[in-house]
């Protein structure tokens, strides 16, 4: 019989769960570790130089949502970095643990992080940490958002000229990302939707941009150097399933401010209305599209 750690009963720490996947002293197998105690060495690349990828997911009920897709994610980031990493079933093992450890009293969010491990040399360094939802993710649900365009300063067609830029990966390098949001809280907005220097509609610094439009839903495509949105295509199965269209189709501004309506979606915040955009207030109507229910039973929420 495992201790409670690895049972996941009695949990003492309610703040944050860390299960350490990799990197350890004691090998490979999935672990918690103190969260209270150091985990990473000071030269770790993760920290020095941001030289590593991250999935972020959402524990519902005790339950982690569509942990599949955030692996693909993963093992795509990881591959386009050079990456190894813990095998699916290493990750699948330390989410059930860390997921287990939360329990299924409130919901919270499970970040994945795969550094290259310490600069002096070894082995690639893996870890999961559960944390409780914030309190601006259940606003952004409730309340809506209002959002800046900001131009991310690359052409539509970068991701494909320039692969090394690693648009289409989820990497730990956030530092531009992280800036972007304070600039816009700054100036009295919530989230930042990304622009193109030739005007195309890109995605927010954490989250997809969906619009309606005409009784169907469309979301810019991955050619235009954007991360692939998991939740946006858990929740495209669902509305395929319930003769609700999703299409992808390269967007501009103009048509966000002509939308029915338009959600930023993500896999911990899920569902954001987008009520204004700069300073042009969107339409607050009913779009005929049930989009937070399509997210929640796409999460398992509903």
């Amino acid at each position: 019989m495992g201790t409670a750690a690895e049972t996941g009963t009695d949990r003492t720490d309610d703040a944050r769960v860390v299960v350490l996947v990799a990197g350890g002293p004691e090998g490979p197998r999935p672990r918690v570790h103190p969260s209270d105690q150091p985990l990473l060495l000071a030269d770790d690349l993760a920290a020095v130089r941001g030289d590593g990828c991250f999935e972020t997911l959402l524990v519902v009920g005790g339950r982690p949502a569509k942990p599949e897709r955030h692996l693909g994610r993963l093992a795509r980031s990881a591959a386009s970095l050079g990456l190894t990493g813990p095998s699916p079933e290493q990750w699948l093992a330390g989410i059930d643990l860390a997921a287990r450890r939360w329990g299924p009293d409130s919901e919270a969010m499970l970040r994945l992080v795969l550094s290259r491990g310490p600069e002096r040399g070894g082995r690639e360094t893996a870890y999961i940490t559960v944390a409780p939802v914030s309190g601006v993710a259940l606003r952004a649900r409730a309340d809506g958002i209002a959002v800046t365009a900001l131009g991310r300063g690359y052409a539509s067609d970068v991701a494909a000229s320039a692969p090394w830029l690693l648009l289409g990966s989820k990497t730990l390098s956030y530092a531009a990302n992280m800036a972007a949001l304070r600039h816009a809280a700054a100036a009295g907005f919530d989230d930042v939707i990304y622009l193109s220097s030739d005007g195309e509609v890109l995605e927010g610094p954490r989250s997809t941009v969906v619009i309606a439009r005409g009784g169907e839903l469309v979301s810019p495509p991955a050619e235009v150097g954007i991360l692939e949105g998991t939740t946006l295509a858990a929740m495209a199965e669902i509305a395929g399933n319930e003769g609700v269209s999703v299409r992808r189709e390269r967007l501009l501004l103009t048509d966000l401010l002509a939308a029915d309506a338009v959600w930023l979606l993500s896999s911990v915040t899920l569902c954001a209305r987008v009520r204004r955009v700069d300073d042009v207030t969107l339409s607050t109507g009913d779009p005929g599209i049930d989009v937070v229910g399509l997210v929640d039973r796409a999460v398992g929420r509903g």
